[in-house]
């Protein structure tokens, strides 16, 4: 007993593990905690040395010393739709440059839940939060409260009377370049299928189709704004209801790509050739967007820049005191495939 006591004494310091490399602690500290500014070999040499002395850091105790954790907490709807996840993973590799970590939460579209993982990553004294809001208006209340708390940066959707800042595509800017691409092809009448109105996101993109469209004398089909989910099964649904309806439109347009997938698949079962008889466009350009029969056209939303510049304006948030918020909508690009002609 006397002599385990002794060992835990003469717990191994990260100087030790230092010497033992011939680096700073600065390095060692940098090396262990990924961040990306210590080559792969020093990285090695430091592990080794560390599991050699049997060294292991006291997080609890560091972040006591600094007042901060170097962790940082995510919220997103869902973690199953390929656009979130590729977000996240820009968030998580921008935050690995500066040595943090990153708490992730799914609120599976549900505001209840979604205050619930607020009020958790509170509670574990992250040092900010990233948030895509689930709702409108019923997410207020608990996103107002965590900004409250910590820094918080609201990406992607965003609800009104919170103070923080938010960062996006440009869901205007995205739907004039689908429609000018749809007028070129020629297009008289369109469909839009969508998510219900319950996000930003989702309400600026209906807002883009319906402004755009009536600019470029492109007629709403009968019936054809159709609001759902994103979901694939929503666009499989969404399109049979089209199909069932006295004729079809020259073109259906959807807020995002897995709804433009469930179109295209109820397309190929029932006969209706794209693009010959039907143009169909998506919006993000997922992986699969790419790999779809045909290929689909959409507009690429910069995710890689949305999510570093939230990490930025996060540690902006952290270092400053009052400041002016700042709300960046980012410039998508479209992508032409096979699916309108291309």
């Amino acid at each position: 007993m006397r002599r385990r006591r002794e060992a835990a004494v003469a717990r191994v310091t990260i100087r030790e593990v230092a010497a033992r490399v011939g680096v700073s602690t600065a390095t060692v500290s940098r090396a262990l905690s990924g961040a990306k500014r210590v080559s792969p070999a020093v990285v090695e040499q430091v592990r080794q040395a560390a599991e050699e002395l049997g060294y292991s850091a006291n997080g609890i105790a560091s972040a006591l010393r600094r007042s901060r954790t170097d962790t940082v907490g995510m919220v997103v709807p869902s973690i199953t739709n390929p656009f979130f996840t590729s977000l996240v993973e820009g968030v998580e590799h921008a935050l690995q440059d500066s040595g943090r970590q990153l708490f992730l939460c799914s609120s599976r579209s549900d505001p209840a839940l979604e205050a619930q993982r607020l009020r958790s990553l509170v509670a574990r004294q992250v040092d900010g939060i990233v948030i895509s809001p689930v709702h409108g208006t019923e997410s207020t209340g608990a996103v107002s409260w965590a900004a409250g708390e910590l820094p918080l940066v609201q990406v992607d959707r965003y609800v009104t009377g919170v103070e923080s800042d938010w960062v996006g595509v440009d869901d205007d800017a995205a739907l004039r370049l689908l429609l000018e691409h749809l007028a070129e092809r020629g297009v008289r009448t369109a469909a839009f299928v969508s998510s219900e109105l319950t996000s930003s996101s989702t309400e600026l993109r209906v807002a883009g189709f319906q402004e755009h469209s009536a600019r470029l004398g492109i007629g709403l089909a009968p019936g054809g704004m159709l609001l759902g989910e994103y979901s694939i099964e929503w666009g499989r649904e969404a399109m049979q209801r089209l199909l069932a309806g006295p004729s079809l439109p020259d073109a259906v347009t959807c807020a995002d790509d897995l709804i433009a997938l469930g179109v295209l698949q109820t397309c190929a079962a029932g006969g209706v050739r794209v693009p010959d008889d039907l143009l169909v466009t998506g919006f993000d350009d997922i992986p699969f967007a790419a790999l779809s029969d045909p290929p689909l056209t959409t507009v690429r939303q910069p995710q890689v820049e949305i999510a570093a510049e939230a990490v930025r304006l996060l540690a902006d948030a952290e270092r400053a005191g009052e400041r002016p918020l700042s709300r960046l909508a980012l410039q998508p690009s479209l992508v032409v495939r096979a699916s309108t002609g291309g």
